[in-house]
């Protein structure tokens, strides 16, 4: 039996399932092979993460199997709308990449499974059954990479840096205000004090700064990176 007149696990009528991949001889490939496994029916097929998007809209179908790299918009960027607009579709990742950076944001976007392009038709159907069970439709290979990484130590929060030259929380916190162009009454208003009690910060970091007057003290918190100057970036 085809994939297309033979009943999923235990009597399930046939998974609908779309095909996306912006490669036309690997979409047809994977169509090909979809329709000889049992317990699948591929309903239709796409290019790129906009068609995705469209064809769950107007197919409703059970899983989609979604390549990561595409134009126009990624497999992550269509995961996150199917999974949004449309959560009775399940996304399974077919790709050729297991590497991090294309792993987990496809998670983190709502796929349930993960698979490599040499994945066996016996894993794909695998997959599939599995996410419509509810349960994780990954590859072995991608189960002990989630493994690994998770038994990686995670790396100590950086310690905050300390404000420099001995000025205390707050008075760095009037130079970042002062830095972003707040008047002392405007300071007085975000810090919920009192105007005299922003001057006498201000009196205060400006002595142990020795800075001069505000253009200076702006300087100084640019280049002490306590605030960063339009279309800059604090490292």
């Amino acid at each position: 039996m085809t994939g297309s007149d033979a009943g999923g696990a235990a009597g399930r009528p046939p998974a609908r399932v779309v095909v996306v991949d912006d490669q036309t001889v690997v979409r047809e490939g994977i169509v090909m092979l979809l329709g000889l496994l049992p317990g699948i029916e591929v309903v239709g097929s796409g290019g790129d993460g906009e068609e995705a998007v469209a064809l769950v809209g107007e197919l409703a179908p059970d899983v989609v199997l979604m390549d990561l790299r595409m134009p126009r918009c990624d497999g992550v960027e269509a995961t996150r709308r199917i999974r949004a607009e449309h959560p009775g579709t399940q996304v399974v990742i077919l790709t050729t990449y297991a590497d991090d950076e294309s792993l987990f944001p496809a998670l983190t976007a709502g796929a349930r499974g993960y698979l490599t392009k040499d994945a066996g038709g016996d894993e794909i159907v695998r997959a599939v059954e599995d996410v419509l069970s509810g349960d994780a439709g990954l590859s072995p290979k991608i189960q002990r990479r989630l493994l690994e990484r998770l038994s990686q130590p995670e790396s100590a929060a950086p310690e905050p840096k300390e404000p420099p030259d001995g000025l205390t929380a707050r008075e760095a916190e009037v130079l970042v205000l002062i830095a972003d162009g707040l008047t002392n009454q405007e300071i007085a208003r975000a810090l919920h004090v009192s105007t005299a009690t922003v001057k006498t910060h201000i009196n205060n970091l400006f002595a142990k700064a020795g800075l001069k007057d505000r253009a200076q003290a702006v300087r100084y918190a640019y280049r002490h990176g306590l605030a960063k100057p339009p279309g800059a970036s604090i490292t």
